[in-house]
Formats: structure tokens, sequence, C-alpha cells
């Protein structure tokens, strides 16, 4: 059976928003009988754009990870719904905009932070993937429409071919740990939640100071190699995809005939290594 996907690339998403603007085009001020009732101007975000600045200055990158509802196989707000809260033959989860008043405790029961509470109505609230459009014949919920980039994607598959799907593309979902068994899936996640090594290397020649193109910078954990880079042009070289507090490697940089440098670092958070000056 064909249930929904959804596929988020971490890389492509450039903060823009239009994702969320679509949501509130689509839910503010309209009720969608038996799937939501209308959502608050403010407050909520049933897709939240959550943002992260790896590294310091001046070698930093910033990433942005749209967050949904996961719609899990084992959702945690269905276990503790009681009836009002419901998985769709298609994968979709829904919390029911009548049976679920009062149920502020719902709100805490979801590890993803993506159920919302309206005070108004005294309601829980979230994404429901568009489900109502999607009983209409849609093909892609509002936020994945929109998206100018492509970092949002939508797939109506049996779990065999996405399957085939998660191993060709690295997908990965958000928190393992808590084996929910998410239906929303993410591509080059290490830009929100891996770490990484930066630094440039340099060469001073007659008194002028130059980048160093082509340096091997070749990175150790407990005396294994673990990679090699060369720098660029800038003389710039990049680890990335480590784990945050991951302890103590070492570098070890050469270029050209002049003597190698070695340099440990330990990695609490991604770090900048600075200047590595050859002369």
């Amino acid at each position: 059976m064909k249930t929904w996907h959804m596929i988020i690339d971490v890389e492509k998403c450039e903060d823009c928003n239009n994702c969320l603007l679509a949501c509130k085009d689509e839910y503010v001020n309209n009720e969608w009988k038996g799937y939501s009732k209308p959502q608050p101007n403010l407050g909520q975000k049933w897709i939240n754009v959550q943002r992260k600045e790896r590294g310091t200055f001046p070698l930093i990158d910033v990433a942005y990870r749209p967050t949904p509802c996961m719609n899990c196989d084992d959702a945690p707000c269905i276990k503790a719904s009681k009836g009002c809260a419901s998985k769709r033959s298609d994968g979709i989860v829904i919390i029911d905009p009548e049976k679920s008043k009062g149920r502020e405790d719902l709100v805490k029961s979801c590890p993803y932070d993506v159920i919302w509470w309206n005070a108004e109505l005294n309601i829980p609230q979230k994404c429901t993937f568009c489900a109502h459009l999607k009983d209409e014949g849609w093909k892609e919920p509002r936020c994945v429409q929109v998206c100018p980039t492509g970092a949002l994607r939508i797939e109506n598959l049996t779990d065999e071919e996405f399957s085939q799907i998660i191993e060709n593309e690295k997908l990965e979902v958000l928190h393992k740990e808590l084996k929910t068994s998410p239906r929303v899936y993410y591509k080059n996640l290490y830009r929100f939640e891996k770490c990484f090594i930066v630094g440039s290397v340099s060469i001073k020649k007659d008194g002028i100071v130059d980048c160093a193109e082509d340096a091997r910078v070749v990175l150790y954990k407990e005396k294994v190699k673990i990679e090699e880079s060369i720098t660029d042009n800038y003389g710039d070289f990049k680890f990335d995809k480590l784990d945050e507090d991951s302890g103590e490697y070492t570098l070890e940089v050469s270029y050209k005939d002049k003597k190698s440098k070695t340099i440990t670092v330990n990695v609490a958070k991604s770090i900048n290594v600075g200047e590595i000056l050859f002369d």
C-alpha cells in the first residue's frame, strides 16, 4: 500500500519561509471540518524553520532545518491521546479538532515539539500534511508546492519503494534515538547535527604572506587516519560530519618542501583552528 513520506534537504533550504507563509495562507481563519480548526495568525509554526550557525568568523556556515509534524508510525501523541488522535491508512496523523478539546497535555507528548496549543479554541494543533487537499486529489501539500529551491519533497510510495530512496539518497530521520518511526526524512542532516574542523594555511615568502593553495592536511583520531583534505586557492580546509564532544583530534599539515606541522584540536563544537603559517 502506498503512503505519504516527506523528504527535506537541509542543504537546499534558504530560510525564505515560503513554506510557513503558505501554511498560514491555508489555515489562518480557515476551518477544514474533520481535519483542523483555524490556525491563529500569530504564535504557531506548523512548519518551523530552525536555524544553526557552525564555526567562528570568518569560517562559518549556517543551516536551516524545516520541521513539520513527523507523522510517526509509533506516534507518542496517539499513545497519549485516548482516542482523539489517529493515523490514517495513508500514514498521516490527525488530531481530531473536536475530540481533542482541553487536551493541552498532547503538546508535551510530542518529543519533536511540533504540536501547538490554541488557547482561544482550547485545542492542540499541528501540521496535517494538508490531508484535506490530498483527499481532493492534490499531489503536494502547500509547503512543498511553494518551495522555490526544492528543499521540500513529498513521495507517495510503498514502504519497499521508499526504502530504496532512503538507501540511494542516504536519508536520515530526526532524533533516531526516539524510535518513533517518523515519515519525514532528511538529506544532509549533518549540516545541523554534526560539527567540523576548519582552518587556513598560509605561506610567508620575502616578507609577504599569501594563501597556501594545495597544502595537504590529514586528520587523525587516536593515530588512525580519518580523512585527508587539500587546501583551496584561499588556503582553506574543512573536515565535516564529526560528532560533537568527540574529543581530541590531530591535524598534520604539509606544504611543498616545508617541514610539516602538527596541531592537536579538542572538538566539542565546530571549531576554527585559525591560520597555520609556513615561513
